[in-house]
């Protein structure tokens, strides 16, 4: 299953690839775009698991930039 999302608040560049870089390691994860310049996330991963992936990708948001959220 593959998704896109508005993100809110993603201010910086190098925080949306670190943001990338972590979200792709999450088991389960078959890939995932943070793009800075549109605000979106682009997330592909399981049907099954798609909404726990999703919420452990918010987790890495906010670890690496406090006030980024995911918009569903």
């Amino acid at each position: 299953m593959k998704k896109s999302f508005k993100l809110r608040d993603l201010e910086c560049a190098n925080c949306a690839a670190k943001m990338e870089d972590k979200i792709g390691r999450i088991p389960g994860v078959a890939s995932a775009r943070v793009n800075f310049l549109t605000q979106k996330f682009t997330l592909e991963a399981p049907e099954d698991s798609f909404e726990q992936i999703l919420d452990q990708a918010q987790a890495v948001m906010s670890s690496i930039e406090p006030d980024c959220r995911i918009v569903r």
